[in-house]
């Protein structure tokens, strides 16, 4: 079992491995993930040893609030801590002008009250001192109350290093305030003046203020870090009008049940996944998906939950409410994804445990070797102090979870979900993307090219008898099939039988069919070797033949293309400038694969697989030791997926493949691959950047703030100017990684002049411009169009059109021009028009190019 928990309490790096170390120690716990910058814990547990309120009992053993995420209101707490905090802040920065103004102003010659002036005054000099830092070190009690209690439990964290170094300084001042009043009662002035200029009052004050600003400016940094998360929980939208007997009335969200109908207006924002009921709408779904551009959806189209009806009115039909919806399942994989750990943290983690423990015993020892050298106990002191102020454990802990809670929130926002810190990590380390072709490469919506008889039977019959066999698969190729025969009189089919990887068989008018590839007729004794011509010339075009057969004899073939998606060449060819090897896993024949992945540039071909091999073809790629993504959106990816070293998913896929998947991405563009493994190398490097920083920091500034190169160069830092380097550390690193926000997907560098579609399943890579050929070319003039948006739905029922190979709307020039594959007539490119809304004028040929 699995649960999160919200922990208080935690100040730093050592917090978090205590209570990390802690729960470790409970006999059932497996997993252990403690995050300090969002102040939860993930535990994975044997619910049969251990309970939740045992994991809870164990942490509070140890110092530390905790809860089962959820049942506290974390937010309204860190609201009221935060207030609390620059309450603190305002008071003592307000108390410290004064202090530091009457402590070190006669250094710079400032006038002073007289009544402070002078050796007969030192008294009042070292009270003045000695309550205005009390009050100071009172308002910031807590330092106290939580370093010296965690002190005393063996569990020494960061504020007990600032408790230590401020009591430190606060009590060597009211020793001096002692000594000068024993001086001053016995006429030795000399004892006075010793004194006068010694007391440690003012670097008292002046740690605990200048941490008060460090840590605030580190909430308000760590607040930026957070903000890309919260914009996705601001997404969800706060009512929806629903239309219940007939009525419509405005409820909030929250309230909107499974099987509701919901008007979406424009404008407005949808409430729930759904699917249309009735009318169509210009949808903006770039927040969830990372789309630019608003999606047209129609009846029967599915939408999703915060996404913004642009233009256009319509009803649809709620099917996934609540946590149930995709927006509430990419904040919660968000969530757990800031939260997780990533390997790379490890040392780190290993460091924090005995960070502070180590440098109290450096700064204690510190001090005895200066004053055994020195015979200065304020010398001596001087280097102790600073030693345990400069120390920072906070930007050990922060060093990774700042940059991957800004990484997955930045990935989120661009359609990316990654599942954990370790994903991202081992994604970033890839050198060999595996995917699957249809629907991954492609888009998996094949159509059909070629008809070929080989007996009496008709195109039509023949395509008859194969509809009625294809009516129960699942296949695309089926679906193809069956589209293409969606008009001719059906047949019913008997006995139906499918083989894995091979085809199906059915008994149709009491006579068997087959329908599959080479293998399958092979293994029942059908030979193939006649049509071994015409197959390859149909691979060779990049088509997949389907074989037909029956009598023991092959009958005919209809050929099956599916077009290449958009930018899968670009994808191929930035993995490439990347150092990233790609392989094409598919089913279909040695000749149509490679056709396909010739034309996309892809560098090996895995043909012939059959789906329940593909594991087992990632797995050598493995142990031939290459890191390995796999990319895939099918059931039969599952397993594949779950292989692979990332397994990473199209998010309209099958939610098994979700599931199994390290990396969802939340749109079809296959680019996003791209993307996602940039973000992962950004996210890697600024870790790595700050975990260098963290260390090279501690490394410099203990040996420094330890008096190392006082002997031979002078160098000394007092407890003040080591404290506020030490707040300044935990800032840095935090802004560090806010730099990741500035991250910006990357497009295909002709992706804005690439927006062709190809019927006949040929690649799309190349320009807008037809080059001339013998295809009919027409121009229609259409009125109506206004935008983008206009135009591609023009396009796509152009494109629907039998023999319209390409066609380009333009709204501004208010034109469409087609390539005709066969003479189509101009009322039925009219139709197509008027089916998009508009009105056409008048159509012509048009010679030369398509532009």
């Amino acid at each position: 079992m699995k649960t999160q928990f919200d922990v208080t309490g935690m100040t730093c790096a050592s917090c978090s491995a205590r209570v990390q170390k802690s729960v470790e120690s409970l006999s059932g716990a497996k997993d252990v993930q403690v995050n300090l910058l969002t102040n939860s814990m993930s535990v994975e547990y044997d619910e049969k040893q251990i309970t939740a309120s045992d994991i809870i009992m164990k942490v509070k053993s140890v110092g530390y609030g905790c809860e089962i995420k959820g049942k506290s209101n974390s937010n309204a707490a860190a609201d009221k801590a935060e207030k609390k905090a620059k309450i603190r802040l305002i008071l003592s920065v307000v108390l410290l002008i004064p202090l530091m103004y009457v402590s070190m102003g006669h250094m710079f010659h400032f006038p002073q009250p007289a009544f402070l002036t002078g050796h007969e005054n030192a008294l009042n000099f070292a009270i003045y001192q000695l309550v205005f830092t009390l009050v100071i070190l009172v308002i910031n009690y807590k330092y106290f109350t939580i370093g010296f209690k965690s002190l005393f439990r063996f569990s020494p964290n960061m504020d007990s290093l600032i408790a230590i170094g401020a009591a430190a300084s606060f009590i060597y001042g009211i020793v001096g305030t002692v000594k000068i009043a024993s001086g001053l009662s016995v006429g030795d002035m000399e004892l006075v003046a010793k004194w006068h200029s010694n007391l440690y009052f003012e670097s008292a004050a002046m740690i605990v203020t200048l941490v008060d600003i460090g840590k605030f400016l580190e909430e308000r940094s760590k607040g930026k870090t957070k903000a890309v998360l919260d914009m996705l929980t601001s997404l969800a939208p706060e009512t929806a009008t629903v239309i219940r007997d007939g009525k419509e009335s405005v409820i909030p969200a929250e309230e909107v049940s499974v099987g509701d109908e919901i008007l979406v207006r424009p404008g407005t924002k949808i409430p729930t996944d759904g699917v249309v009921l009735s009318g169509n709408g210009f949808v903006d779904q770039s927040a969830l998906t990372g789309e630019s551009m608003p999606v047209q959806k129609e009846v029967g189209d599915n939408v999703l939950c915060a996404s913004i009806n642009t233009s256009g009115a319509f009803t649809m039909k709620a099917t996934k409410v609540g946590s149930s919806t995709t927006l509430s399942q990419m904040i919660a994989l968000s969530l757990e994804a800031a939260g997780s750990k990533a390997p790379i943290s490890r040392l780190a983690d290993k460091v924090s445990r005995v960070f502070v423990p180590t440098v109290i015993s450096i700064a204690v020892l510190c001090g005895i070797i200066w004053y055994i050298v020195s015979k200065d106990f304020s010398l001596a002191l001087n280097f102790a102090i600073s030693v345990l102020v400069i120390s920072c454990p906070c930007a050990l802990g922060l060093a990774t979870p700042v940059a991957i809670m800004v990484g997955t929130g930045q990935g989120a926002k661009n359609g990316l979900l990654f599942k954990s810190a370790a994903a991202m990590e081992r994604l970033s380390q890839i050198d060999t993307a595996v995917f699957d072709k249809t629907g991954t490469l492609t888009k998996g919506e094949p159509s059909v090219t070629d008809i070929i008889s080989l007996t009496e039977m008709t195109e039509s019959d023949m395509l008859t008898v194969a509809a009625a066999m294809e009516k129960n698969s699942e296949h695309p190729l089926a679906r193809a099939i069956l589209k293409k025969a969606k008009d001719l009189p059906e047949k019913t089919a008997e006995e139906f039988s499918s083989f894995s990887g091979g085809g199906i068989s059915a008994k149709i008018d009491g006579k068997t069919y087959f329908a599959g590839n080479e293998r399958l007729l092979s293994q029942n004794g059908i030979d193939c070797s006649s049509i071994g011509e015409k197959l390859n010339g149909l691979a060779n075009e990049g088509k997949t033949p389907l074989l037909f057969a029956s009598d023991g004899k092959v009958i005919g073939i209809i050929a099956v293309a599916d077009s290449e998606k958009e930018n899968s060449a670009f994808a191929i060819e930035a993995l490439k400038r990347l150092g990233i090897s790609s392989v094409m896993l598919t089913g279909d024949n040695k000749l149509t694969a490679k056709a396909v992945g010739e034309r996309l540039g892809v560098q090996k071909i895995i043909s012939e697989v059959l789906p329940q091999n593909k594991e087992s073809e990632v797995r050598a790629l493995q142990e031939s030791g290459k890191v390995v993504a796999m990319v895939g959106d099918g059931i039969n990816d599952a397993p594949a997926l779950s292989r692979a070293d990332v397994g990473i998913a199209i998010g309209d896929g099958t939610d098994i493949a979700v599931e199994s998947a390290d990396l969802v991405l939340m749109n079809k563009d296959i680019y996003s691959v791209v993307n996602a493994i940039r973000l992962s190398k950004k996210v890697l490097g600024n870790i790595k950047m700050n975990l260098f920083w963290a260390f090279f920091y501690n490394a410099v500034s203990i040996p420094l703030a330890a008096g190392v190169f006082y002997s031979s160069f002078g160098i000394k830092l007092s407890p003040m100017i080591a404290a506020g380097a030490m707040s300044l550390s935990s800032v840095c690193v935090v802004l560090n990684a806010l730099r990741l926000r500035f991250f910006k997907a990357e497009k295909p560098a002709s992706a804005d002049s690439n927006n062709t579609n190809d019927k006949t399943g040929t690649n799309q890579t190349d320009s807008i411009e037809f080059k001339e050929d013998s295809d009919m070319k027409k121009i229609i003039e259409i009125e109506g169009m206004h935008c983008a948006h206009c135009a591609k739905a023009v396009e796509d029922e152009l494109l629907a059109v039998n023999g319209v190979k390409k066609a380009k709307a333009d709204a501004e020039k208010k034109n469409a021009v087609v390539s005709l594959a066969e003479d189509v007539s101009d009322d039925e490119l009219f139709k197509a028009v008027e089916k998009a809304g508009f009105k056409p004028i008048k159509a012509e040929v048009k010679k030369g190019l398509f532009d």
